[in-house]
């Protein structure tokens, strides 16, 4: 019989994403205001650039250096299958069109995930400096510190963190949810990283996080960070007309998800 695969020690996991998303994070910085090799994806709105790229494939050589037979999927097209049960899922520049137009909410997302999800999340802003991590179980921070979502928080009191997709049709549709929801709630923010959403909801800077069309490498360390800081998270069904993610403190999460429950059902009716 072969020998069992020794266990993954999730520290080590850890170590190896913050390294990564420092160094991916200092690339980033040092192309910063000078856009270059600009192209689009999905849509003339979905921008890539030379930094994404380059951010993408030191991220993708520092990982494959260490650990060899690991799997990966990452958002500008670096893939391949895992022999060890563990695949890295990275963004390494979450935020472009922020990054594009001097913002400063962009971010690095770094996970590490077996067969049961994310063992280990990292999200580091390059500019602000700030570095959220989290391992499955253990908990989440912000540099050193720990972090817990706002709860309990009524409806009518939820700030609530969202985006829209780069089709115009889906992002009619999502505007038009936007608009239904807002009389609902206190407001409505629109950061431009879903990653860095994620992080305002483990940090109690938002109460909830709901936006359709997002991709694994898009909540993959951020919705680990939120988790572990105790919120809850759902996939949802299509509301404004693609699958979702809902992430909210455990007292404002059912109320939430009715409320996007009576939406889907009013759009189906209609």
């Amino acid at each position: 019989m072969a020998p069992a695969e020794p266990a993954v020690d999730p520290a080590r996991l850890l170590d190896l994403a913050m390294r990564g998303a420092r160094a991916a994070g200092r690339e980033l910085m040092n192309r910063y205001g000078k856009v270059e090799g600009l192209t689009a994806k999905s849509s003339a709105t979905d921008p890539v650039t030379d930094a994404d790229r380059c951010a993408e494939s030191m991220l993708v050589k520092l990982i494959m250096s260490e650990r060899p037979d690991d799997g990966l999927l990452a958002e500008e097209g670096s893939e391949r299958e895992s022999a060890t049960g563990i695949r890295w899922v990275i963004d390494p520049l979450d935020g472009t069109v922020n990054y594009l137009y001097g913002l400063d909410n962009f971010a690095v997302s770094i996970a590490a995930e077996d067969a049961d999800g994310p063992i280990v999340g990292v999200v580091h802003n390059p500019l602000t400096k700030r570095t959220f991590h989290a391992i499955r179980g253990v908990g989440a921070s912000v540099d050193g510190r720990p972090l817990k979502v706002r709860d309990p928080v009524p409806m009518g009191h939820a700030l609530v963190a969202t985006g829209f997709g780069y089709d115009p049709e889906n992002r009619r549709r999502q505007g038009a949810l936007v608009a239904a929801l807002l009389p609902r709630i206190r407001d409505i923010r629109r950061i431009g990283s879903a990653a860095l959403d994620l992080c305002a909801v483990a940090s109690g800077s938002v109460d909830a996080y709901f936006e359709e069309g997002v991709k694994a490498w898009d909540i993959a360390a951020g919705g680990l960070i939120a988790q572990e800081a105790g919120a809850l998270a759902i996939r949802t069904p299509p509301i404004a007309g693609q699958p979702g993610l809902l992430v909210a403190g455990p007292a404002l999460f059912d109320e939430f998800t009715a409320v996007l429950t009576e939406f889907r059902d009013a759009r189906v009716a209609g």
